[in-house]
């Protein structure tokens, strides 16, 4: 009974989980705006330590689902927003390491975007909320899964962690990393990424265009992040290139 009220559950946040992502953004630019800190120090190094951990953090989390989604197999791990899918069984490469490589991903992502706000209690706070959401959302996924797959997907769960990877046991993926269905499906993730990092340095400067930093590198990076998202999201609306890569 209770696995199925965390299914219930998981299956209303699965549903409206594509609004974790800004949600943690807005709380963040808000946090650099009345802090005005890189960080929880008073120290200007120590912040400046502090940033480059938080960005590193944020970065991980990215790539572990970058890696995740150019090596899934198609029909699977998809962005949908109404239902899970899944046309076959991912249980090679990230896969064979943690049952739920995108959302440890996500929830590394996350706690390092929240960390880059400069507050260390919102990055606590990001990692042990998404923790328990993307725990619910989980177990949601894996009851589709198991109804789906029935046996298969028993003996890779009795071998595979749930959400914390293990160490070894690392197969060689099934498929060959797709470069194309990695910035299809996280693209819009990334530009997020580097929009934090841009809003919150503004928001740390009270949205003031005249007090802005004499270093732009953040601005610089977030224009040319933009360019490649209209880019990509031209490509997907006006060409063929994205075809087939979910």
């Amino acid at each position: 009974m209770y696995q199925l009220e965390l299914a219930r559950t998981g299956k209303t946040l699965f549903q409206i989980r594509g609004y974790y992502l800004t949600s943690v953004i807005f709380i963040g630019t808000a946090i650099a705006f009345y802090t005005g800190s890189t960080g929880p120090f008073e120290s200007v190094e120590a912040n400046k330590i502090w940033f480059w951990l938080s960005l590193s953090v944020a970065c991980f989390g990215a790539l572990i689902r970058i890696i995740t989604s150019g090596f899934a197999a198609l029909g699977t791990s998809g962005n949908t927003k109404v239902q899970t899918i899944a046309a076959e069984l991912n249980t090679t490469g990230p896969y064979s390491l943690v049952r739920n490589p995108l959302y440890v991903g996500r929830i590394v992502n996350f706690t390092g975007i929240a960390m880059l706000s400069g507050s260390w209690v919102f990055g606590t706070l990001t990692f042990l909320i998404f923790a328990l959401i993307y725990e619910r959302i989980s177990v949601y996924e894996e009851e589709f899964l198991r109804e789906k797959f029935g046996n298969s997907h028993t003996k890779w769960a009795e071998q595979v962690p749930f959400l914390l990877p293990r160490l070894n046991g690392w197969i060689k993926p099934k498929y060959k990393f797709w470069v194309r269905r990695a910035i299809r499906r996280e693209d819009k993730k990334i530009f997020w990424l580097i929009s934090a990092v841009m809003f919150f340095d503004f928001a740390r400067h009270g949205f003031d265009f005249t007090q802005l930093p004499e270093d732009l590198t953040c601005y610089y990076v977030w224009v040319v992040a933009l360019v490649f998202e209209l880019i990509t999201r031209g490509l997907l609306h006006f060409s063929k290139t994205f075809d087939n890569t979910i």
